[in-house]
């Protein structure tokens, strides 16, 4: 039988390692020291935050800084001490960090993120969807009819 972990306690200008590792384990749903894409939809969602599966791939992509497609404790860590109480920052940074999650996706270095490059960049984080469904998601973005998404359109869907 699951166990229920109550939400994570509230952001404070700063954690001690103890409080983190709790924070970390409400994320981390099966205990196995790793937080995968679905635990941290679940978790969202728990407290009530609709996350999109491009959104969620962007914050799996901004934590997991070993590109194996969970979050350990230590990136947890990271990711949480760099944005606790301040977000990402000034406005330079917030563009900086997008342009860096956009550049994930953008496996051609093209300017443009195709269906093909989500799909790869999903499947890669362990998301169940095809073509289709990459083109559905484009779709939904893709101000300009060209069937990709170019890094303004990511910017205000990121917005």
């Amino acid at each position: 039988m699951a166990t229920t972990k109550s939400p994570p306690p509230s952001s404070t200008t700063s954690s001690s390692p103890q409080d983190l590792r709790k924070i970390f384990s409400t994320f981390d749903v099966n205990s196995d020291g790793k937080i995968s894409s679905l635990e941290l939809r679940s978790i969202l969602e728990s407290l009530g935050t609709a996350t999109t599966d491009s959104e969620l791939a962007l914050m799996m992509t901004e934590m997991d800084s070993k590109s194996d497609g969970f979050v350990d404790f230590h990136e947890f860590a990271e990711f949480y001490n760099r944005t606790d109480g301040k977000g990402f920052g000034g406005v330079e940074d917030e563009v900086r960090e997008l342009k860096e999650a956009f550049d994930v996706y953008d496996k051609d270095k093209n300017g443009k993120i195709s269906p093909k490059e989500l799909l790869a960049v999903l499947k890669g984080l362990g998301e169940k969807c095809d073509l289709k469904d990459c083109k559905r998601m484009i779709g939904e973005v893709d101000v300009d009819g060209d069937g990709q998404v170019n890094f303004e359109e990511f910017k205000k869907m990121m917005a």
